[in-house]
């Protein structure tokens, strides 16, 4: 039998559990891992002794949940470990050495690394524009990467999806759910503002920690096979989202679509060019991580959100740094009464604010790890916040707040 949450203060016990878990992994960030699953298998025991689950009791409502949520567990698995082994891909290429001869080789050159990350971010899925950005900042910054360049990668990557139907697991949600690309589209007003707000300090910031390379590497020879590995890898990404949504979207809810076309390419490609196995122990670690969160933050008994507004989605932007955005966005979608546009920037956008806000934040952190600090991360990565919070209110003084019917 389901029962009621049990209250402390009028919060429910699986709050409070899951707020103590993110405080854990905030002030114990050498311990990520643990901490998460330690937090993780707390919320359960709970669940399983208290109040049950959203699909019924004990271990079978525990089955029928994790029945519900696999799909999207599977494909951030396997996302997060496939674009982990394309950066790798990308980075043999010697691509990354290269991009000296096409970046300025003053500050200006990190802000249009980030602009890259945004375009790229826009058709192809954010993680692996991210980590594009990441295997890039190595290079051009001679393997010093500053904490808050590294914020500013992930609100690219973030920003870039956040307008576009095929940029963001969100926003393609959004689209199965019957929202308009063209509702969403609108989202390019905020982010753009805020690009151009957080791209700057933190492109300085970098400089002064460690000046662009200026001029590429003598005697560079791109490899042209794992530059098609690379673009085949991304290319399969795309079309499977694309062909899914359009033609079988049903399809999309019973199978991890996305993260079986990256893997079938990188497994068809590895007698040609062999991946480089050694980043998944570390990688998987990542990925567990950002995993045990995301199944604790679906455990969490959010039945509604308040009355949709514009104040509503604001706050969802800060709510999405430190809890999953799926959940939220189907919860919204339910809901409706959204102006999609500005959903789609919040829940996209705000997960950026701290670094395990968003898949592409953990992918990155796997590739640097000293990025896994929320002190570091939000001390030298505000300008982010501080975009977020001006670019919504741009975009709603130049468009107003036009929301959809209950959808």
């Amino acid at each position: 039998m389901v029962s009621d949450p049990i209250l402390v203060f009028g919060i429910p016990i699986d709050f409070i559990l899951f707020a103590l878990t993110l405080l854990a992994v905030a002030l114990l960030h050498h311990k990520t891992l643990q901490v998460a699953l330690t937090g993780l298998a707390a919320i359960v025991v709970y669940k399983l002794v208290f109040t049950g689950f959203k699909h019924g009791a004990g271990l079978t409502g525990l089955g029928h949940h994790m029945a519900h949520e696999w799909v999207t567990l599977a494909n951030l698995f396997l996302l997060l470990m496939g674009f982990a082994l394309l950066s790798r891909h990308f980075e043999e290429s010697r691509i990354p050495d290269a991009m000296p001869a096409l970046l300025p080789d003053d500050w200006k050159g990190g802000v249009v690394l980030l602009v890259l990350v945004f375009v790229l971010s826009s058709f192809l899925d954010n993680i692996a524009a991210a980590l594009i950005g990441g295997t890039v900042a190595r290079h051009v910054f001679r393997g010093k990467v500053h904490i808050g360049y590294l914020a500013a990668i992930v609100a690219a990557s973030n920003a870039g999806g956040a307008g576009s139907v095929v940029g963001d697991t969100t926003t393609t949600m959004m689209w199965i759910a019957g929202v308009s690309p063209l509702a969403v589209v609108e989202a390019y007003i905020a982010a753009v503002v805020a690009m151009l707000i957080f791209a700057v300090p933190a492109s300085i910031q970098q400089q002064r920690f460690s000046p662009i390379q200026k001029d590429p590497s003598k005697g560079l020879n791109i490899d042209p096979a794992r530059v098609f590995i690379v673009a085949a890898i991304l290319i399969a990404a795309l079309a499977a989202n694309i062909i899914a949504n359009v033609k079988f979207p049903a399809l999309l809810e019973i199978i991890p679509v996305l993260g079986i076309a990256v893997w079938a390419v990188i497994l068809l490609t590895a007698a040609w060019r062999a991946p480089d196995w050694k980043v998944m122990p570390e990688t998987f670690k990542g990925t567990i991580f950002l995993l045990a969160l995301v199944t604790a933050a679906s455990l969490m008994p959010v039945e509604k959100l308040p009355a949709a507004s514009w104040p509503t989605t604001l706050g969802l932007g800060f709510v999405s740094a430190v809890f999953d955005n799926i959940p939220l966005t189907a919860l919204a979608l339910k809901q409706g009464g959204y102006d999609w546009g500005y959903l789609a920037y919040a829940v996209g956008f705000g997960g950026s604010m701290i670094w395990f806000g968003s898949s592409a934040g953990v992918a990155l952190s796997n590739m640097y790890p000293e990025a896994k600090s929320v002190g570091r991360w939000v001390a030298h990565g505000w300008p982010v916040a501080v975009a977020y919070a001006v670019g919504f209110f741009v975009m709603l003084a130049v468009l107003g707040w036009h929301p959809d019917q209950p959808h």
